[in-house]
């Protein structure tokens, strides 16, 4: 098994979640993440856009939510990732 990276999110300034990245991707200039919830077995997974702009110094990540480019995006991570059922 191979260990995931934990990254802390801060969804504001005394509050952060925790995520344990998957996998990640760069499509048409923009880094994804593939993230989820739990080290081992069925968890939430989520796919998130950077959306910092050039030049900032901590990146910015959005939950993508439109349904074209979330189907897109998972399309190319369930190819990384032949053995993960996207959901």
């Amino acid at each position: 098994m191979i260990k995931q990276e934990k990254i802390k999110f801060a969804l504001d300034e005394d509050d952060f979640v925790e995520f344990y990245v998957l996998e990640q991707t760069r499509i048409g200039g923009v880094d994804y993440l593939l993230v989820t919830d739990a080290e081992e077995g069925d968890g939430e997974a989520l796919i998130l856009k950077d959306t910092s702009k050039d030049g900032e110094e901590q990146a910015v990540y959005t939950i993508v939510d439109d349904d074209d480019e979330l189907d897109a995006v998972a399309g190319v991570f369930a190819n990384m990732l032949e053995d993960v059922d996207l959901q």
